[in-house]
């Protein structure tokens, strides 16, 4: 009997493994989230997101039949077939979550906001669709893709169990504000890849062979403009998509400052080797970013890099997170 006892896995044991399941189950649900996040560029880059005109199914079926449009067709059904299996992923977790609320070290609270946030993104996605790709849906669906990313990395990542020096909270506050940065960077990306506005400036510094063309800023950032507007190939003229571009340079100005500087000092400044690591990806995920937006000003915007830019932002996500995650103590951690 007592051989039989000891043989039994302790309820701590069993708690620790428990939550290294959860995590590697949320790990699954990042790549399943990154790979999402990449087809939907493909979907809009290739101008395939009427491709299937209803939702959820394809002119009535759940696949898409060889006619015509079968090419578009079948790029926008992959898409909703990786993101119907990563809505399944996200709802197992939350069962996970429940039953094991009272386990040490269970998230519960991530795992339920994560589960409204994909709700969100399957009518936002069904919107892309009905709406005629209007920018707005399609930004806040790319946005709602991202954060969708964003936590599952989050849960997937061990949290640190030192405590923090006052010069890592510090750092913390310059995190926070470097993923608010980078939040509206990214929104600014996808307002110009939303409004065909990524050709607008076709040479590097200058944008037209100026440095201030002519631009009609009031007219760019137009969030509405009715229900039955047909986006495709975009209805703004070359002066707002101008603006729209050069919005997005400067942004991108400065959001590679502040986070090359976070980088940069989490790499010199702290000594603890998870901080300095998290701190070389964020560099390492800037500096692939800047060449990619410079090679497809170069090279005129090809498909390839730019659906590459967008997994250069997700890249950028996973590693401002996991920068977050090192300057969150377990005890911290929301429950």
């Amino acid at each position: 009997m007592q051989s039989t006892q000891i043989l039994q896995p302790t309820k701590p044991l069993q708690s620790t493994l428990r939550i290294q399941w959860f995590r590697r189950l949320a790990l699954a649900g990042a790549l399943l989230a990154a790979t999402v996040v990449v087809l939907g560029a493909w979907v809009r880059l290739t101008d395939a997101g009427l491709g299937c005109p209803d939702w959820p199914g394809c002119y009535g079926h759940l696949y898409p039949q060889m006619d015509q449009g079968f090419s578009k067709a079948l790029h926008e059904m992959i898409h909703r077939y990786f993101a119907s299996t990563l809505g399944v992923v996200i709802i197992g977790l939350l069962v996970w979550a429940a039953l094991y609320r009272k386990s040490s070290g269970q998230p519960l609270l991530p795992v339920a906001l994560l589960f409204i946030l994909v709700c969100l993104q399957g009518t936002l996605g069904a919107l892309t669709v009905t709406r005629l790709l209007k920018p707005l849906i399609v930004t806040a669906h790319l946005l709602g893709g991202l954060s969708t990313l964003g936590i599952l990395w989050w849960l997937s990542l061990t949290p640190e169990t030192h405590p923090l020096k006052p010069r890592e909270v510090a750092l913390r506050k310059f995190a926070v504000a470097g993923m608010a940065i980078l939040s509206m960077q990214i929104a600014l990306g996808g307002w110009t890849s939303t409004n065909y506005a990524a050709v607008a400036c076709p040479d590097l510094p200058t944008c037209q062979r100026s440095w201030w063309p002519s631009m009609d800023f009031r007219d760019a950032f137009v969030l509405w403009r009715g229900m039955d507007v047909d986006y495709t190939g975009g209805v703004l003229g070359n002066p707002a998509r101008t603006a729209i571009h050069v919005t997005h340079r400067i942004g991108a100005l400065v959001t590679g400052c502040v986070l090359l500087t976070l980088g940069v000092l989490c790499i010199f400044r702290t000594q603890r080797r998870s901080l300095q690591a998290a701190g070389a990806l964020v560099v390492l995920a800037v500096l692939l970013q800047i060449g990619i937006g410079l090679g497809m000003v170069h090279f005129g915007v090809p498909l390839a890099l730019a659906d590459l830019h967008n997994a250069g932002a997700a890249l950028a996500v996973v590693s401002m997170v996991t920068l977050l995650r090192r300057l969150w103590p377990a005890w911290e951690q929301p429950v």
